[in-house]
């Protein structure tokens, strides 16, 4: 697995969304380079989970979606006669 990583701008909106929670939910004054280091520590620790759950949601729903086309592609198979 890659590196999670978040461009400028997104790093800036989690880090934010992460301050307001902890401030409105916890009423914990988090912010800055604070922030951004539980950001990295929450992406390292938690980040695979969550990539290892989308790929398993991927690979299933890749079998359903092949299974299906399996089922569509024997339903227009048109029968053999006098063999």
């Amino acid at each position: 697995m890659a590196k999670i990583t978040f461009d400028k701008d997104t790093r800036a909106k989690l880090v934010g969304g992460l301050s307001d929670y902890l401030r409105t939910e916890l009423d914990l004054d988090v912010k800055g380079f604070d922030a951004e280091f539980l950001l990295d520590f929450i992406t390292e620790r938690l980040g695979p989970h969550y990539y290892n759950q989308g790929l398993h949601d991927a690979s299933t729903l890749y079998r359903e979606k092949l299974e299906a086309i399996s089922e569509a592609v024997y339903e227009i198979e048109q029968p053999i006669k006098g063999l």
